[in-house]
């Protein structure tokens, strides 16, 4: 398929790549011209502005908040330069009331917002191994699935109102935040006890807490590999910002996701900016009176 591909940050540079790499003919733009370069030896077309990458009629935008989507996709009238019977594949994780804009901008173009937030580190990016959650018109979603597919070891789709793939991506994220926090506040009393949190990590994830989350995130909190950051504490304090706004919209009293915002909110007011958001721990440790964890697991 020929398609657009604006964004190329540290997850839309692998997926935009592994577009390419399935056989699809990708014309690709990004504010820094330096990476859509990268993607020239790899037989991308490089754009000159986003109404290029529309060309195609079907372009994917992997942008980093609201702020970046609104100034492409609305600002820019991306719904117009696709032109009737296009279709935009949005897989930034937005806000509820964004897409919500989005979808009736596309209607009124006459052509269609697939919302396609995706679940996965840039390391599953690179490997073509994210978890793609789309929703949109039925019949859309099978024009795109080539590109769907291309991105992803696996693709739900949840329905054909497409902002209820956002509801579904914050809810995801809340729940890898509160996956965090309660890893954090686990080892915490574990440290304070003297208890080895590495041994009670390898016990636990190898029974009853078997999840990769758990697995994952359980291990950068314990080694506290916190750099270099798959997930910054900026874009995490963002999403769950949006968590947040989504359930105010929703009425859900989400009293957890209050905790998991306040503690990424001090890991950025601590200068933890740069770090992984998994780096709440650091938050939650010092709230404990503890220290860096040394390399035995203990204070």
């Amino acid at each position: 398929m020929q398609a657009g591909f604006i964004g190329l940050g540290g997850m839309g540079l692998p997926m935009a790549r592994n577009l390419l790499k399935a056989g699809h003919e990708v014309t690709v733009y990004n504010r820094t011209r330096s990476r859509a370069d990268e993607l020239r030896a790899a037989g991308a077309r490089v754009a000159a502005n986003p109404v290029e990458a529309c060309a195609a009629g079907i372009v994917m935008t992997m942008l980093a908040d609201d702020a970046a989507v609104e100034e492409v996709a609305l600002k820019g009238d991306l719904p117009r330069h696709l032109g009737p019977g296009g279709i935009h594949i949005s897989a930034s994780t937005i806000s509820v009331a964004l897409a919500e804009r989005l979808t009736k901008a596309h209607a009124e173009a006459r052509n269609f917002l697939i919302c396609a937030p995706v679940f996965g580190r840039p390391a599953a990016a690179e490997a073509a191994q994210l978890l793609v959650i789309a929703a949109g018109p039925a019949e859309v979603i099978e024009r795109s699935k080539p590109l769907l597919t291309a991105i992803g070891a696996r693709l739900e789709i949840i329905g054909s109102h497409p902002p209820a793939a956002n509801v579904f991506k914050l809810a995801g994220n809340f729940m890898i935040g509160a996956t965090m926090e309660l890893l954090a506040e686990a080892f915490a009393l574990l440290r304070k006890s003297h208890v080895d949190q590495k041994r009670f990590l390898d016990i636990m994830t190898g029974t009853l807490f078997a999840a990769p989350i758990h697995k994952i995130y359980g291990k950068l909190i314990a080694e506290e590999q916190f750099e270099p950051a798959g997930f910054k504490v900026p874009l995490g304090l963002k999403d769950m910002r949006l968590v947040l706004a989504a359930a105010d919209r929703a009425s859900a009293p989400m009293p957890v996701a209050n905790i998991v915002h306040d503690h990424l909110l001090t890991a950025l007011a601590r200068g933890q900016q740069e770090l992984d958001w998994s780096s709440l721990a650091r938050v939650v440790a010092e709230n404990a009176g503890l220290g860096p964890a040394s390399p035995g697991g203990q204070k």
